[in-house]
Parts: structure tokens; C-alpha cells; sequence
């Protein structure tokens, strides 16, 4: 057997064994690997969707999936008309373990990818994509270590959208390495901490050059309604060029809540303002801190906010009413395309045609105004069809 065939060979063995191994620990119930049971999850999702830009196409992921702070503006509509996408990057899948130790206490770990947002393929021939890491922990006891979502966002409070997150401009969404406690409602968390400031030269420098962990802290408060939660950063702000040391605090304070009426609607809102929140919210379209051309280092203030509500049309059925903004406190000698406020509102409707198939369509309209005063707007319909597993 010559080595070209060997290497095939081995590779048909792995492929196999993986698949296997996939098929084994997918579904319901879940596969044991020694004393660890493990469970292989996530969904397929296709999306095809139609925007029309009024100041330029799309560029970067606003093409794939809503990002604010990618909404062109101008002084003149330039009418290039409407471009279509499709993709299916938002697919994803979730290794889930439970490993039972010391008795009747167990660790949870928690690995999940998918193909948003990186590098690789294009969609001239086959259409591949990196794989990306999306969350990476374990849990033990009241303990979570390693890479999820951030403790801020209150995932109850998320609405259910077409788009990949549908509320961007005035959630908080951001995921990162972290250390968390958690009892009774209450948690707190030393979160993996980075600095995005501007100039009146750059829109935004990420510096990395933090000398401490974000601080978060959260109480959920669960009532026969739904619940509503609170919470604040704590944080600092640091950026080091020619020399020069640069530092300030970051504090903001956030509040959500998720409403439930007796006929299966609800209502979600969502609220964080403060000074240095930065890429926090809205996916980061302002940034945490602003460096003038007097050596002024100030954190730079800003306020989002969701309201959003569900109507059930049949149990398989539902629309979402969705309104989302953020606004950025104006600096002076801030660069001009840099992100004074910017908007989406959206309607849509879910039907499950089985419990693990679904499909969508979605109507999105975004506006964005910049530090001099420009604006662009987009609007986009979107389609979706997901199979869960």
C-alpha cells in the first residue's frame, strides 16, 4: 500500500470515527464517555436576505448580520439600489459534559462554535468558512471559569430575531474569559477587560493594555411574572503610547426585565447607561474612552435601550415588535465618522412547522448619525430557515 493511499485511508478512518462519534452523542440523550456524559447539540440555520443601503453597500458583516457602527452615511443618498446574500455561517454546534465527582456534585463543561465573523472562504466556488470559538467553560458548584457570556447581558431578556441578535444597538452582548460567582440571584465576576479609545485623528485603537479585570456584579430577581434584573461594570480604561500612561474609570449601571401575560405574550426591556461602556453595547460601536489633543483621557459616556415585545399568534406561531438605540455622548474633536446615535427598528414572524424546524421572515429598518452630523439608513428583509437538534 503506497503512503497517498494510507493518508486517505487514515483520513476515511477519522472521518468515520468522528461521524460516529457525533451521531452517538447527538440527540436527547446524551453518550457516556467513561463516568462523562456528553451531549452534542447546536442548529443548521440558512439565511437569505435583501438590503437596500442608502449611502453605499454593505460592507465587512454587515452583509451577513446587523452591525451599527457599519451603516454608511453621507451628505447625499448615492441610490445604488438593493444587493441580495445568502449563508449559512450562522450554523453552530455545542459539546455539552457532565462529569459526576465527589459524590453528588457534578462539572459542567460547555464548547460551542460556529462561522460567523472570521477569516477564510469567499463565495466564489465552495463557500468555506473558519470555524470560530464561541464559548469555552466549565462549571462547578456556584463557580463558572472560562469563556461565555459576559455577566452583564441577561440572556432571559433577549428577543427572538432573524438576524443573528436582532436588538444590537441597545443590548449588552459580549462574550469573554471570566472567573463567576454565583448564589441566590446574586453574581459577580472578574471579566477579561479591553480598551477601546479614539483620537481626533483615529476613530478607534484597541490597546490591550489593562492592568486589571473588569469588574461586574448582578442580582435576578424571578416573580410569578417573569423576572428583572440589575447590575454594574465597574472598570478601567487604559491606553500607554510614546511613553505616556493614560487612565480613567468606567462605571455604568444596566437594568432588564421580561414581562409574561397570562395568553403566552411578553414584553422584554433592556437599559444600560454610564460613563466608559463602551464595546459593551451595541457591538461595540462607541468607544470606552476618547483621547483629546490636550492629553485629556476621559471616558466617554453613552446610554442603550431595548423594548421589544412577542405576541403568540398559535402555539407554534409568533411576531416580535422590536425597537433598539444607542446613544453616544458627543466629544469634541472626535473623528466625524465616529457613531453619535444609531437606531433599528424590526417585525417578524416565527412558525414552527415541527418543534425543531423553523422558519422566518423579517422586516428591518436602521438608522445611524455620526459626530458630523451625517446619516445613512438601511432596510432589509430577511428570511430564515432552522433546523435545532
Amino acid at each position: 500500500m503506497n503512503s497517498l493511499t494510507q493518508k486517505t485511508l487514515t483520513k476515511r478512518i477519522l472521518a468515520s470515527s468522528l461521524l460516529a462519534t457525533m451521531a452517538l452523542v447527538s440527540g436527547a440523550e446524551a453518550a457516556n464517555i467513561a463516568d462523562t456524559a456528553v451531549k452534542f447539540s447546536g442548529y443548521i440555520k440558512v439565511d437569505a436576505m435583501y438590503t437596500d443601503y442608502s449611502n453605499g453597500e454593505g460592507i465587512g458583516p454587515l452583509r451577513d448580520i446587523y452591525v451599527p457602527s457599519l451603516v454608511q452615511t453621507g451628505a447625499t443618498d448615492d441610490n445604488l439600489g438593493g444587493r441580495f446574500d445568502a449563508h449559512a455561517k450562522q450554523s453552530r454546534f455545542r459539546f455539552t459534559t457532565n462529569t459526576p465527582v465527589d459524590g453528588e456534585d457534578v462539572i459542567i463543561g460547555v464548547f460551542e462554535l460556529d462561522f460567523l465573523l472570521t477569516s477564510g472562504g469567499d463565495e466564489r466556488v465552495a463557500n468555506s468558512y473558519t470555524p470560530r470559538m464561541r464559548h469555552a467553560y466549565f462549571k462547578y458548584n456556584n463557580w463558572l471559569v472560562g469563556q461565555t457570556w459576559s455577566t452583564i447581558m441577561d440572556l432571559g431578556a433577549l428577543v427572538e430575531s432573524v438576524d443573528f441578535i436582532g436588538t444590537t444597538d441597545g443590548v449588552a452582548f459580549t462574550r469573554q474569559p471570566q472567573i463567576r460567582y454565583s448564589n441566590n440571584g446574586f453574581e459577580v465576576a472578574l471579566e477579561n477587560p479591553e480598551t477601546t479609545v479614539g483620537t481626533s485623528e483615529t476613530g478607534r485603537i484597541t490597546t490591550d493594555d489593562n492592568s486589571v479585570p473588569d469588574l461586574i456584579g448582578t442580582y435576578t430577581m424571578r416573580t410569578s411574572w417573569g423576572h428583572i434584573k440589575v447590575g454594574g461594570i465597574l472598570r478601567q480604561l487604559a491606553y500607554e503610547t510614546q511613553g505616556e500612561n493614560y487612565s480613567d474609570i468606567g462605571l455604568a449601571l444596566s437594568l432588564s426585565s421580561r414581562i409574561n401575560f397570562s395568553n403566552g405574550d411578553d414584553i422584554r426591556i433592556q437599559a444600560a447607561s454610564g460613563s466608559g461602556i463602551g464595546r459593551y453595547v451595541g457591538v461595540n460601536a462607541a468607544n470606552g474612552a476618547f483621547l483629546d489633543d490636550e492629553g485629556n483621557f476621559d471616558a466617554v459616556d453613552a446610554t442603550a435601550i431595548t423594548l421589544a415585545y412577542r405576541h403568540l399568534w398559535t402555539e407554534r406561531a409568533r411576531t416580535n415588535f422590536i425597537f433598539s438605540a444607542l446613544d453616544v455622548d458627543t466629544v469634541s474633536g472626535m473623528v466625524g465618522s465616529r457613531t453619535n446615535d444609531v437606531y433599528s427598528t424590526r417585525i417578524n414572524y416565527i412558525y414552527n412547522i415541527t418543534k425543531p424546524f423553523s422558519v422566518g421572515l423579517e422586516y428591518t429598518y436602521a438608522k445611524r448619525e455620526t459626530v458630523d452630523g451625517f446619516d445613512g439608513d438601511m432596510s432589509r428583509i430577511q428570511a430564515m430557515a432552522k433546523y435545532a437538534f
